[in-house]
């Protein structure tokens, strides 16, 4: 663990979907605790979990059972949970977010594409400068391009500066590179593992690519829903 505060700790999580009569077991009895500042990575076979699990750690899923803590903060447990307006407190103040699909708006520029994230936030003034995180990405003469007149490579580093932007504390990258090949792949792997290095950010990283996984510090294997030695 990179350091002894604690960034997120999860106990006995439980996420059951239910399709018709039959219940789905998608995270089952999972628990875990990640260092701030800790670059850890979940790796499993299609339908293992990972990205229903990184959905709940992230506060993008509720749990069916169990317990989070963020930074200290009691998100869900038994006995008590935080009501949706405090956690999009959390989603904005403590999370990023990237994704295998880019999401990016095709009729918005890079610039505009990067600062999206502030059109939801009450108070609209940037907490930090798009063209330092731009530049950080090798995207700094790209800022007037639209989407389609990017490669793959250059619309995941968007996103990445699109999740960035509002300086979280935590980066969920799900199958960030699913899309990519390898050489795009491992660029961006190397940016993750840059922005936890000399950054000190917490990453979390989903991946099916089991040397992309490597670059992490940790690597937690799930199988059915499990986390598997």
């Amino acid at each position: 663990m990179a350091g002894t505060e604690i960034a997120l700790e999860a106990q006995h999580l439980k996420k059951i979907y239910h399709r018709g009569s039959e219940n789905i077991l998608a995270v089952d009895d999972v628990s875990l605790t990640v260092g701030k500042g800790e670059f850890v990575s979940f790796i499993g076979p299609s339908g293992s979990g990972k990205t229903t699990l990184i959905n709940i750690l992230g506060c993008l899923d509720n749990a069916t059972a169990g317990s989070l803590k963020i930074g200290g903060e009691t998100v869900f447990a038994e006995t008590c949970s935080l009501s949706e307006s405090e956690l999009t407190r959390i989603r904005r103040r403590v999370f990023g977010y990237i994704f295998q699909k880019f999401y990016l708006v095709p009729t918005l520029t890079v610039y505009e594409n990067v600062l999206l994230p502030f059109a939801f936030f009450r108070k609209p003034e940037a907490k930090a400068d798009p063209m330092e995180i731009l530049t950080f990405l090798g995207l700094e003469k790209r800022t007037d391009h639209r989407p389609s007149e990017l490669s793959g490579g250059e619309m995941q580093r968007v996103a990445i500066a699109r999740a960035l932007v509002n300086k979280p504390e935590i980066l969920l990258a799900d199958e960030p590179t699913g899309n990519l090949d390898t050489k795009r792949s491992e660029e961006i792997g190397m940016i993750l593992k840059s922005l936890n290095q000399k950054e000190g950010l917490t990453v979390l990283l989903v991946t099916h690519n089991p040397a992309l996984a490597k670059i992490a510090e940790r690597t937690i294997a799930l199988r059915d829903g499990r986390i598997s030695e």
